[in-house]
């Protein structure tokens, strides 16, 4: 036979049975962090600008004739881990390659950020910005083609897109 122990609560003072001292001792810790500097951005008017090299919304660049640099090699939706590109490749209509992208697409809610894409390219044909507010309403909205893609690439090919949008920018916050 298992013998159980009964356990007895503990015995509370007066203070701790009305909680006062836990309460004044909460608003303590608060008043002590109301004087902090405050690190909350409000979104609309104020704008977090990323670090070089964050990997945000991608694109497709073109060449120097404005063309797609992509020649459909599918080296990209190879070494995709989330398996979130879908390329068709055509015949190209230019004379300096064989084959460019009928079909482009990005799964921008499977896709992961993780850049393998970027460095698997060797044309340089895709890349990740810095645009990190690209939401939307419905999941087909956010699966990008190639003239989204491509219109990205005129949204960011100077690196100022945030600084486009007129408001106020502030610094990373982690310096």
């Amino acid at each position: 036979m298992i013998k159980v122990k009964k356990l007895k609560a503990p015995k509370m003072s007066f203070w701790e049975r009305i909680y006062l001292p836990a309460v004044f001792k909460g608003l303590s810790i608060t008043g002590r962090h109301i004087p902090k500097k405050k690190i909350t951005i409000q979104y609309p008017e104020e704008r977090w600008v990323p670090r070089p090299g964050y990997r945000g919304a991608h694109r497709l660049n073109r060449d120097e004739h404005g063309r797609v640099k992509c020649v459909a090699c599918e080296m990209c939706s190879s070494a995709c881990p989330a398996n979130c590109i879908h390329i068709v490749g055509g015949v190209a209509p230019w004379d300096d390659r064989e084959k460019y992208p009928v079909v482009f697409e990005i799964d921008m809610l499977r896709c992961i950020y993780c850049g393998m894409c970027e460095e698997a390219c060797p044309r340089e044909a895709i890349e990740l910005t810095e645009v990190y507010d690209f939401a939307d309403y419905s999941r087909e909205a956010l699966v990008w083609d190639k003239e989204k893609l491509l219109a990205m690439y005129d949204l960011t090919k100077d690196h100022t897109y945030h600084l486009q949008k007129g408001e106020k920018i502030v610094d990373d916050m982690r310096q």
